[in-house]
């Protein structure tokens, strides 16, 4: 079958979606078997038990970056047609929607990419953190938070030119970077025994990542219309995804509406096919109020950041983008302190409960209560 000649049949959007429902698939499917997921990594950093979690972010961010910069080296990504390579961009956003979105990813239980995968195996309570996420990104982007997010993005502006640091590094740099980090993971992966599958689908999930800067920059050079060449992000594409379907009786076809459901899909066919679909909903014990608010930081921060973990720290990071950089490292940061406030007081406050409540009952029976004598007169 001749490829060129099927979608030479379709039109520049349907390319386009199709592009994204395959990438969106395969990330939906290996992010939920991989377990992949920033939160979960930053809290085992940042509580000095850094293990299985961390290795699986270290090798899907190193698979991201060795894939995409082979590609780059290869001439298969035009690097000259990525924004984020090209447009100016905010370090003052990076830094403070990073940390924001870094606490609010602690407080709604995972990252904008992580709700929407655990939403396909029936997690109720990151469904609707991840409505909320979307509904907070859309007010911050075109809606009464964008004032706001404008004025706070315009404190440091840095240009174009300025946001890739490739020419900072010697030939091939890029490249070597990517391996080295992929080498350390797997290496890290080992040394903690990492389950071999999982070792695997996180790979592939980085992989992914690469995947559609390679198909985006392939549609771009092969069609006569303009063509965004991209990769994988959650918050802006879900914003814009859920607005159309709301406002507009005909979604206009796009990488981005094949992406959002696709990831969906994957996610939830993996779930079933391994059995780990299950419905989960608010409990007393989780509660409502830190979901919500987490999702809201996540909301404003992501717009403010220029994307979400895996928008801007591992998409925008793979390509070298500096801004991605300085706002994955500030995502590592609000998550450290919001896990520190939070939880991390919370669980030493829950364990000396526990262990009060271990020595009492240690106590023999007859000395936990005063023995009456009576005397007689």
């Amino acid at each position: 079958m001749n490829v060129e000649a099927v979608f030479g049949q379709l039109s520049t959007g349907e390319i386009s979606a199709i592009i994204g429902l395959a990438v969106g698939l395969t990330f939906g499917v290996f992010a939920q078997q991989s377990r992949f997921c920033l939160r979960a990594a930053c809290v085992e950093f940042w509580r000095g038990q850094t293990g299985k979690k961390f290795a699986i972010w270290l090798l899907a961010f190193g698979a991201a970056m060795i894939g995409t910069q082979y590609f780059i080296e290869t001439g298969a990504i035009d690097t000259g047609q990525i924004r984020q390579l090209t447009n100016a961009g905010s370090m003052s956003g990076a830094i403070v929607g990073g940390l924001l979105f870094g606490g609010g990813m602690v407080l709604a239980g995972g990252c904008a990419s992580r709700l929407l995968v655990l939403s396909a195996t029936g997690n109720m309570r990151t469904m609707v953190a991840g409505l909320v996420v979307t509904i907070v990104a859309q007010a911050s982007l075109r809606g009464g938070l964008s004032p706001l997010r404008e004025n706070i993005s315009s404190w440091w502006m840095v240009d174009g030119s300025a946001r890739g640091f490739a020419h900072w590094l010697p030939p091939h740099g890029g490249l070597m970077l990517g391996i080295a980090f992929l080498l350390f993971a797997l290496w890290f992966a080992k040394r903690h025994e990492v389950n071999k599958w999982w070792g695997f689908a996180a790979i592939i999930t980085g992989f992914s990542i690469a995947l559609g800067w390679l198909l985006t920059s392939w549609h771009a050079a092969n069609s006569f219309d303009i063509v965004t060449v991209k990769s994988v992000s959650f918050t802006g594409p879900s914003a814009d995804t859920l607005m159309g379907l709301i406002n507009q009786p005909d979604l206009p076809l796009s990488f981005d509406v094949g992406l959002i459901p696709g990831v969906f899909l994957g996610s939830l066919v993996a779930a079933l096919v391994t059995r780990e679909f299950k419905w989960q909903q608010f409990t007393q014990e989780s509660g409502f109020s830190r979901f919500f608010i987490g999702a809201v930081l996540m909301g404003f921060g992501s717009m403010l950041a220029g994307g979400c973990a895996v928008g801007a720290g591992v998409t925008g990071g793979a390509v070298l983008v500096i801004t991605a950089w300085v706002a994955l490292f500030s995502m590592w940061i609000g998550a450290g302190i919001a896990d520190w406030l939070v939880d991390r007081k919370a669980d030493e406050a829950k364990a000396a409960r526990v262990s009060t409540n271990a020595a009492i009952e240690s106590i023999p029976l007859f000395a936990k209560a005063p023995v009456l004598v009576q005397v007689a007169n």
